[in-house]
């Protein structure tokens, strides 16, 4: 265990802040979009406020904002652990803070909202805002990576394969998924949009929400991880197959049918690795109960099991019989509020909580936490079941050529 002093409290503490300030306005967008489908004048004539742009600002702000801090708050506290070693350089942790925040962020949320936009899925904010994104990927690296390369590769913990993993190869994928598709035109564009559209959730999100989970279970119950086998499967299931499966977005379309065999066949078979990863988790905390006291093991806890029911939602939408039913619909809709809202956040809080513990005289309401963690669950829930009924409800009706407006008429009740 690496000592105290090499995690710098000020980081993790200032990261944290950050996540939690961003994830209040990316959930205030979130929520005036969501009543504009009951009452669309809401906002009025006022363009910053319309349905488009407060959802790119919504998705971005989550993504980035949320969860993007979330993720470096906790690293800063577990690469020193891990490693035994400090980051490579405070003044770089602060310029890397500056930037993702004051540079990607905020100019981000400023010129989406202005009109400012690529109409591209997980990648709406604008070039300008994407070469700074690439300018911090790469701070990020020099920050993070060094002191796992100090030390033998034959001993990393799988947390580190995870963060290493999540560090490179969104670096690589990044410029692919949000430049590239301005400068390729049509179905080819799309596609590589396609990929992207995973490739944010598979290399960025989920390998960094997997190596909170496989650090916090093991700090909290005290007991290894269940198979180091398992763990390093998972690893090399999740980095070979998502980016494969980019393209089942794209069933039944102009792209290629190979392609999406491919895409649909690598779903399946991220579903069995996720099913794998996930008893592997489960059975490490055996014994912590099934809602564990411990606060970051609970949220971690209940992270994995979203990660199962979303993966395997996943695996089957992607399947061209079910995929010709709920692809629109809110089904989707409750699906990736489920990946991201459910799982990746989940994950976020936990980990957060787990290094804000560790600070130095850091102050938290442990029932603030627990009333926290009941509404999360009974609330993500919720939408989950009841967007997923208003998909299926959507999906059968547009498949019987009903008018369209009897479908949204349909929806009204759910929404």
């Amino acid at each position: 265990m690496a000592l105290k002093t090499q995690v710098d409290p000020q980081l993790v503490r200032a990261h944290g802040i950050a996540a939690l300030v961003t994830l209040l306005i990316a959930i205030t967008f979130g929520i005036i979009v969501s009543l504009q489908f009951i009452a669309p004048d809401l906002t009025g004539s006022v363009l910053p406020l319309g349905w488009g742009r407060l959802r790119y600002a919504h998705t971005q702000g989550i993504m980035l904002g949320w969860l993007g801090n979330a993720f470096f708050a906790f690293m800063y506290h577990a690469v020193p652990v891990l490693t035994g070693s400090a980051v490579t350089s405070k003044r770089l942790g602060i310029w890397l803070f500056a930037i993702w925040n004051f540079a990607v962020m905020l100019p981000g949320w400023i010129l989406v909202l202005s009109g400012v936009s690529q109409p591209l899925e997980w990648a709406e904010f604008p070039l300008v805002t994407d070469l700074f994104i690439v300018i911090a990927l790469a701070m990020a690296a020099v920050q993070f990576l060094p002191p796992f390369f100090r030390r033998s590769l034959e001993k990393l913990y799988v947390s580190s394969w995870y963060i290493i993993g999540a560090l490179v190869f969104t670096f690589l994928a990044f410029p692919m998924g949000n430049i590239a598709p301005e400068f390729v035109p049509g179905a080819a564009g799309a596609a590589i949009s396609g990929l992207w559209i995973h490739d944010a959730v598979g290399l960025f999100v989920t390998p960094l929400a997997l190596a909170i989970l496989y650090f916090v279970i093991p700090a909290s119950t005290g007991r290894p991880v269940f198979s180091h086998f398992l763990s390093m499967l998972g690893f090399w299931g999740l980095f070979f197959w998502y980016p494969l499966n980019g393209t089942h977005h794209y069933v039944f379309s102009v792209i290629p049918m190979e392609a999406q065999f491919t895409a649909i066949a690598a779903s399946a078979l991220l579903g069995v690795v996720v099913v794998m990863v996930v008893t592997n988790l489960m059975l490490s905390q055996r014994g912590a109960g099934l809602i564990p006291k411990e606060i970051a093991l609970r949220f971690v806890s209940m992270s994995v099991v979203f990660y199962l029911i979303v993966s395997v939602q996943g695996a089957s939408q992607a399947q061209m019989a079910l995929n010709q039913t709920i692809h629109f619909t809110d089904w989707v809709v409750a699906h990736s509020h489920l990946a991201m809202m459910g799982f990746a956040t989940f994950a976020g809080i936990g980990g957060i909580i787990h290094a804000w513990q560790r600070i130095p005289a850091a102050r938290y309401n442990a029932k603030a936490l627990e009333w926290a963690y009941w509404l999360l669950v009974i609330g993500i829930s919720v939408m989950m079941i009841d967007l997923t009924i208003a998909g299926v409800i959507q999906g059968k009706l547009w498949q019987t050529s009903a008018p369209w407006l009897e479908s949204i008429r349909a929806s009204e009740p759910y929404w």
